[in-house]
């Protein structure tokens, strides 16, 4: 079991920004970033949001009931026991593999090559091959998993028990919590992902909202 830093006390998570709700779009599950616009799986579609407007943008049509990722040219999706690669330009699905969890799967992240799968109740990351599926490693959590996220060579996951949620940075290596950031109570995070600065981008469940959240406290975004 996954064993907390005692020195990792949690801070108040800062909210810089809500989005949404967005008409036909009744959840936000996985989010994912692609360098300009988020993109964020709504259950039946993606939807890309353009973060300076808040307008909602190009939609696509598919499963869209979990986590979400971008690896720098195409978007992968999990869609109930498998994860779909699909081209951001047509919406095409370009191929399939099993989802780790086989449908209990949750966040989703790309980064080194891999993908990286959350697991809700079971409180497991797996680093999985994106062309097969074939779980090269797992992290074990002492909370449950949802979103998951990269960014300046850090793991971050988010977690949702209750009405409680968490934005936590773990050792990659056994898992063991480096920082955490409590989100205000009924405040859950469902998909999280980086922007590659200093904002996560996280989705409300069934709020139906976008939240930006300041990944360092103190520092002004851009």
């Amino acid at each position: 079991m996954t064993k907390s830093n005692p020195q990792a006390a949690p801070r108040t998570a800062e909210i810089v920004r809500e989005y949404g709700p967005f008409e036909g779009a009744p959840r936000i599950n996985g989010v994912t970033w692609d360098g300009h616009q988020v993109w964020a799986a709504t259950g039946a579609q993606l939807m890309a949001l353009d973060t300076a407007s808040g307008q909602p943008g190009r939609r696509l049509d598919c499963i869209a009931d979990a986590g979400t990722a971008f690896d720098g040219t195409y978007l992968y999706q999990i869609a109930e026991a498998r994860i779909d690669k699909i081209d951001p330009a047509t919406g095409r699905v370009l191929a399939s593999i099993p989802a780790p969890g086989k449908g209990n799967d949750s966040g989703m992240a790309w980064a080194d090559g891999s993908l990286w799968v959350g697991q809700y109740r079971d409180r497991k990351i797996h680093k999985i091959d994106p062309a097969t599926g074939a779980i090269q490693r797992t992290i074990e959590s002492d909370r449950f998993v949802t979103g998951v996220t990269w960014v300046e060579g850090q793991l971050w996951h988010a977690t949702w028990e209750g009405d409680d949620s968490e934005i936590r940075r773990i050792d990659p290596d056994d898992g063991a919590v480096l920082e955490r950031m409590a989100m205000p109570a009924g405040t859950a995070v469902s998909g999280m992902e980086s922007d590659g600065g200093d904002l996560f981008y996280c989705g409300g469940g069934g709020s139906a909202k976008l939240r930006a959240v300041r990944r360092r406290a103190g520092k002004a975004s851009n």
